[in-house]
């Protein structure tokens, strides 16, 4: 993709799973890569991945709810690197369980993880791209936001929430030259997912469901999904912003 080589791009929840393979694949483009994450040992091993391939990596223990935390971080990335071009928030987590069955601090958890995770990203990074007039945000939200998701109630409300974010902050931050989208991944195959689906007896037929309820028979995989995400981060992409782009197999289908 044009323009990439020698920015500077921040993944968070890049020890693992998708975001390892956003992570790899901007490194492959040519990118200085800030893995946030808090899982030390991940990032290293994905730094290390980078940088045996000619890429540059920089790793940062970051935990997304926590704003000093951070605001930490990003001082220091700005003192190595001097600038940051471009946001990718990855980081999510979420177990399925029925929503009666839930109770206020498991509420919590996924709220400060997948909702204010990602605005506490925004609030500190968007202020410094809209001082240099330029940059890139890319939301990874879910199809369950789309869509809902049984089990997932709490979850689909956040990722809603990040698909209604992205729109306005792409409103308010298109005066600066800023792009900000979304991608909705659908059911993917992290060990994300290996968690969820150890969290029922069922797991295991609710993944086969799925695969068979996309036309393409066969759930996401981390690789899946860093194509567009790259694209969105590039200079071929530098008249599309407030853009909601789902990338699940066609289980789910909006325009």
């Amino acid at each position: 993709m044009r323009g990439l080589k020698d920015k500077v791009v921040i993944v968070t929840g890049s020890a693992s799973g998708i975001g390892r393979a956003l992570a790899l694949r901007f490194g492959a483009e040519g990118a200085l890569v800030a893995l946030f994450d808090i899982n030390e040992a991940g990032t290293a091993d994905v730094a290390s991945t980078i940088m045996a391939a000619g890429g540059k990596a920089l790793t940062y223990n970051v935990d997304i709810t926590d704003r000093a935390s951070i605001e930490s971080a990003v001082g220091a990335l700005e003192g190595a690197a001097g600038r940051i071009d471009v946001l990718v928030n990855n980081a999510g987590w979420d177990i399925p369980i029925p929503f009666v069955d839930t109770d206020r601090a498991f509420w919590d958890k996924v709220i400060a993880i997948n909702l204010y995770g990602p605005l506490n990203m925004h609030h500190v990074v968007l202020p410094r791209m809209m001082a240099k007039k330029a940059g890139r945000i890319v939301n990874i939200a879910s199809d369950a936001g789309r869509v809902g998701s049984s089990g997932e109630a709490v979850y689909s409300a956040c990722k809603g929430g990040i698909i209604a974010f992205t729109k306005t902050i792409a409103r308010e931050a298109a005066r600066a030259n800023i792009n900000v989208n979304c991608v909705c991944p659908g059911p993917t195959d992290t060990p994300l997912f290996d968690a969820f689906k150890a969290q029922s007896a069922d797991g295991a037929k609710i993944a086969e469901g799925l695969a068979r309820a996309i036309p393409f028979r066969r759930l996401g995989t981390p690789d899946d999904y860093p194509g567009v995400v790259v694209f969105l981060a590039s200079d071929d992409a530098a008249y599309i912003t407030g853009q909601v782009i789902s990338v699940s197999g066609g289980l789910t289908m909006s325009g």
